[in-house]
């Protein structure tokens, strides 16, 4: 009998290179190129907003009757209006008065949410019912009807728009304040310091209010771009900032008259919002989900 053919020995297996573990971490702690663009936008937003003169080419209440309704070309880039300011150099210096709304009602609204979410978790069970139903309440009504409810008793203008906002920004803000300060006042620690005698004044300045604030940071991220877009409505409307104030929702009002001829004076400022809004909340987005995927690693 003839033996069988010897097969052919098998090639000796490849080495697979594999990623080290801290290439790997850093290609995740990336942001995402959305993100990134995100942040290089909110960066010339603020730099517009404090520094306008790098940017504008004009004073924001400069007129010049000879050019008026000029269209979009090298002398104006954004062209002119009715009275010939130049839109360009109203839409940059606008960047500040329509950031300042909107951060300012923010930060009002996260400092009265603290207040309320911290009473609502701390009170006993009436005190926390009344509150949360509140908020309940406020939140049932949309944002920009809250906001022209509580203008009923601020009055018109860029203080009143602000007051309006953080009003309407609260409750939702206050119902995360209470959350989290339920979760860290059953926790081990804030037990063993009153068990040992600490004043509980001092026990929630120390421990409950400060790791209430890091979830309520991010969310406040958030919630910015609606407050920069009710702001800038209620300014459309003719409540928040007045003419000849460069702010985006005043200048869409002035620019409605003229859509037909002169379609560039509202075009802008609206382009300028949008962009504003959707950075805002994509950077408030992937804060939000950062925090998250920490939380539950």
């Amino acid at each position: 009998m003839t033996s069988p053919p010897s097969l052919p020995p098998a090639p000796a297996p490849r080495s697979v290179r594999r990623p080290r573990r801290g290439a790997t971490a850093r290609t995740a702690a990336l942001p995402p190129p959305t993100v990134l663009l995100s942040a290089l936008v909110l960066t010339l937003f603020l730099a517009a907003a404090f520094a306008p003169g790098l940017f504008a080419t004009a004073g924001a209440t400069d007129t010049d009757p000879l050019h008026t309704l000029q269209a979009p070309g090298s002398a104006h880039w954004f062209g002119t209006d009715q009275l010939g300011r130049d839109v360009f150099s109203r839409v940059v210096h606008g960047t500040r008065h329509s950031l300042a709304i909107g951060a300012a009602a923010t930060g009002a609204g996260a400092a009265l949410a603290v207040v309320w979410g911290l009473a609502a978790a701390l009170s006993g069970r009436l005190g926390d019912a009344l509150l949360m139903r509140t908020a309940d309440a406020l939140l049932a009504l949309p944002g920009l009807l809250l906001a022209l409810l509580v203008m009923l008793v601020t009055g018109k203008g860029v203080t009143g728009a602000t007051i309006a906002v953080a009003v309407g920004t609260a409750p939702g803000l206050a119902q995360v304040v209470r959350t989290q300060a339920l979760v860290v006042r059953r926790s081990g620690y804030v037990e063993a310091a009153v068990g040992l005698g600490v004043p509980r004044p001092l026990v929630v300045l120390r421990h409950v209010l400060p790791n209430t604030l890091g979830p309520l940071l991010v969310l406040a991220t958030v919630t910015l771009g609606a407050s920069i877009s009710t702001g800038a409505a209620l300014s459309y409307l003719g409540l928040g900032a007045q003419p000849p104030t460069p702010e985006w929702g005043a200048m869409l009002t002035e620019g409605q008259g003229f859509l037909e001829q002169a379609w560039w004076i509202a075009l802008f400022p609206g382009l300028m919002l949008v962009a504003t809004v959707l950075t805002v909340t994509v950077l408030g987005r992937w804060a939000q989900d950062r925090t998250e995927r920490r939380a539950a690693s």
